[in-house]
């Protein structure tokens, strides 16, 4: 497998990270890797190669700008609240990792899927909305509001939103508004699952409550949220 930083532009200067099985010939999908709110580190880079171990070209993409790492909630809550208060800015950022993706030799561009942890899956959702060229768009323990929903006939991607029930982060309201705009968005193809007795990054063994009370890793989560991710991916792409 073959890994490197990759470095591209947005409104300010970003690192990501590619990874891909170089013994493959020829392009294949790609998928795009957005981070938690903690910023691109080894989970996302380790979800990064398991997508190449798949067979896709993996990006994971920078939306902080030069790799830029929170150390504390206080911290995770300014680079996200930041963002999702300017969300023109997010999915500028998106863009910019989406057309960094498209333009690698490895890739088929007309073959690209998106996923996102946590923050990431609501920027995954927010280049849905924007009507992003995505053949899916896969939300993990994402936020689900948004300050520009979706208008009709715009989403072109299969959504699918994996969230834990009793994550504090998507709670039962959100849920349903959420299901709401995708039906008033008239989008064509989208489905939510939710996991029982779940809370937050539930797919990050990480997550054990020290940081955030309410986020905590569940093995049975992880694995069947990665499987219907799967599924989906083996359909459309």
């Amino acid at each position: 497998m073959q890994t490197q930083d990759i470095d591209y532009r947005a409104d300010a200067d970003m690192r990501g990270y590619l990874a891909f099985d170089e013994a493959k010939a020829g392009p294949r999908p790609g998928v795009l890797v957005f981070h938690e709110g903690l910023g691109l580190g080894e989970f996302v880079m380790a979800r990064a190669r398991m997508l190449a171990e798949l067979g896709y070209v993996a990006f994971a993409a920078d939306m902080f700008g030069q790799r830029r790492q929170a150390r504390n909630l206080q911290e995770v809550a300014k680079l996200v609240g930041d963002l999702r208060n300017a969300p023109a800015t997010l999915r500028g950022r998106g863009r910019a990792a989406l057309a960094t993706l498209k333009a690698m030799p490895q890739v088929e561009a007309g073959r690209i899927a998106a996923i996102g942890f946590c923050f990431g899956g609501s920027v995954v959702l927010e280049l849905a909305r924007d009507g992003a060229d995505l053949a899916a768009a896969v939300s993990f323990h994402g936020v689900l509001t948004t300050r520009m929903p979706a208008e009709p006939g715009r989403v072109k991607a299969s959504v699918l939103v994996l969230t834990g029930a009793d994550d504090p982060l998507a709670p039962p309201e959100q849920v349903a508004a959420f299901e709401a705009e995708m039906r008033a968005a008239q989008v064509p193809d989208w489905q939510l699952i939710s996991y029982g007795n779940t809370l937050h990054g539930f797919t990050n063994p990480a997550a054990d409550g020290s940081m955030l009370r309410t986020a905590l890793y569940s093995a049975q989560a992880d694995r069947r949220s990665w499987a219907s991710m799967r599924g989906l991916f083996e359909e459309v792409l």
